[in-house]
């Protein structure tokens, strides 16, 4: 059966090809517009490396962080990490029994009031947290400055007692002078007599959160969180010396360069700034020029 040719066709293929110029009469857009190509894959792509880059020296980074470091917005720090599914690394957390789960609620009040916190020493929180290494725990005890967010003092330990909590104590003291309170959950170690004659003979007001109540004392919680994170696995170190050296380098990083999100940048440039601003206000109060 003889095939029907379509006419058309015939002429739309015989016919010269249209200039851009036609072409774009045709659709009714700019002659320019037939010229352009798409920019935002390839600087979706460019910040992807960036994003990178970044988790090399801040593993922790999310998007707020991201967003500060990298001084770009963060909603297209948010998109792109969604384009190229990029998540933050968090190390799996390990079941363990509560401690002190069944001890009486203390009689010691909360005296934490955020609000009242208006320069350095004013208030210092306390924790600690356990890490996994070959088959046994390390005890990591901190003291931080809730103004400037600081990790003042730290130490370790095998075991979880009094004596880790008051050598952390006691260190911190030595560096800054002693606080006005000194707050903590309801660990049995900070209950303890010897802990609490410490304190008393610093003349510090001990303070502690009510019971089951993790969120009063939330920037160690944080703290934890994230330092988990950037030091990585504890049993990647093959001794707990080696151990002890990673954790020092991860509480610098932290006091010295990890961004703090509330802060906008590190705790230990914030306490710089703190002190260069009331400085020079002491000189404006005295009549001298800053």
């Amino acid at each position: 059966m003889e095939k029907k040719i379509n006419m058309s066709q015939t002429i739309n293929f015989l016919s010269p090809p249209k200039s851009k110029t036609a072409l774009a009469k045709e659709m009714g857009v700019a002659r320019s517009s037939l010229y352009y190509e798409p920019k935002l894959p390839a600087k979706d792509l460019t910040l992807k490396k960036q994003i990178d880059n970044a988790w090399v020296e801040h593993p922790a980074y999310g998007a707020e962080r991201l967003a500060l470091c990298l001084k770009v917005n963060k909603k297209r720090i948010i998109r792109v990490m969604k384009i190229f599914k990029m998540k933050v690394k968090r190390m799996r957390k390990i079941p363990v029994k509560k401690r002190d789960a069944n001890q009486a609620p203390t009689t010691l009040p909360n005296l934490f009031k955020i609000e009242a916190v208006k320069q350095v020493n004013d208030v210092w929180i306390a924790d600690f947290t356990y890490l996994p290494f070959h088959g046994k725990f390390i005890y990591l005890s901190t003291v931080m400055d809730v103004l400037t967010r600081e990790i003042i003092a730290w130490n370790t330990s095998f075991r979880h007692d009094s004596l880790l909590v008051l050598q952390t104590l006691t260190s911190a003291i030595n560096k800054r002078g002693k606080p006005k309170i000194f707050h903590s959950d309801q660990g049995s170690e900070y209950k303890s007599e010897i802990f609490k004659t410490s304190l008393k003979n610093y003349q510090v007001q001990q303070s502690m959160s009510a019971k089951s109540s993790p969120w009063q004392n939330g920037w160690q919680e944080s703290f934890y969180s994230g330092f988990k994170v950037d030091l990585g696995h504890p049993e990647c170190n093959a001794s707990d010396g080696e151990l002890t050296e990673a954790i020092a380098q991860t509480i610098y990083y932290y006091n010295n360069k990890r961004i703090h999100t509330a802060l906008k940048m590190p705790p230990s440039v914030y306490a710089v700034r703190l002190k260069f601003n009331s400085q020079n206000i002491g000189k404006i109060e005295n009549g001298m020029s800053v």
